[in-house]
């Protein structure tokens, strides 16, 4: 168990409501009601009149009526991330990438799981992720982690789409629009190489709480940045997704 106390430098006042809260500098001193913001709203305010509102509110903790919390107690609202790796995807039954392959680098050092995918069309793995119901059911994000056997500069474009299907929902349905990033090699074979954040990906459906998310991801050869040659080998995919809850409940 956290004390508010401790953790924000906040002192109950015993004569209001508890939701509200104040940051009182005279340990032995109350501070009048004129000085809190409208009562029922989280605040703080000093003798120099600072209003805590959106301080807490851009921290975006939840509290309960208790002077007191635990870390199960808070929950921020906003970004968070899934890593998918390519040992949890599989080639799909059409145009599919290679199998998943164990590759070692040095005996006693990080063997590499990756999906190779060719140059010479495009090639999809397949994955699914039933997302938080804290989730805003908004648009994604995400990255690419892969790596190259070859020691060039050449270029890679990867991209993804998704659909969500609902409890008692037919699976057979259309992806939603695919987004593409790119990347280029730096010289080095082996390395571990990540894309930059996509554009927002939107899946298709209708995607609500309690939703599988169905996602296909592919190398995109006909991108003009895609002029690699040898395979591009997939280590995973780092899903952004939004929350706008305090828990899955």
């Amino acid at each position: 168990m956290f004390s508010m106390k401790k953790l924000f430098g906040f002192k109950e006042n015993n004569e209001l409501d508890k939701t509200i809260i104040q940051k009182n500098p005279y340990k032995n001193m109350d501070l009048n009601k004129r000085q809190f913001i409208k009562k029922g709203i989280l605040g703080l305010a000093g003798l120099g009149g600072i209003a805590a509102f959106s301080k807490m509110a851009s921290a975006r903790y939840f509290f309960s009526d208790a002077t007191s919390l635990s870390s199960g107690d808070v929950h921020i609202q906003g970004k968070y991330t899934i890593f998918v790796p390519a040992a949890a995807m599989r080639p799909t039954s059409s145009n599919g990438c290679a199998v998943i392959a164990d590759v070692e680098t040095t005996s006693g050092r990080p063997d590499m799981q990756v999906l190779d995918f060719g140059a010479n069309s495009d090639e999809h793995a397949q994955f699914q992720v039933a997302f938080p119901n804290s989730w805003n059911a908004g648009t994604i994000t995400f990255k690419a982690f892969w790596t190259s056997a070859a020691t060039d500069t050449d270029g890679v474009a990867v991209g993804l789409q998704g659909v969500a299907v609902s409890n008692d929902d037919t699976i057979d349905v259309a992806y939603g629009t695919a987004v593409v990033v790119t990347d280029d090699n730096i010289s080095a074979a082996e390395d571990l190489l990540v894309t930059g954040e996509s554009s927002a990906v939107t899946i298709g459906g209708t995607p609500a709480a309690g939703d599988m998310c169905f996602f296909r991801v592919f190398r995109d050869v006909s991108d003009a940045n895609d002029d690699m040659t040898e395979d591009m080998r997939l280590i995973g995919i780092q899903l952004y997704y939004t929350t706008n809850a305090s828990d899955d409940t």
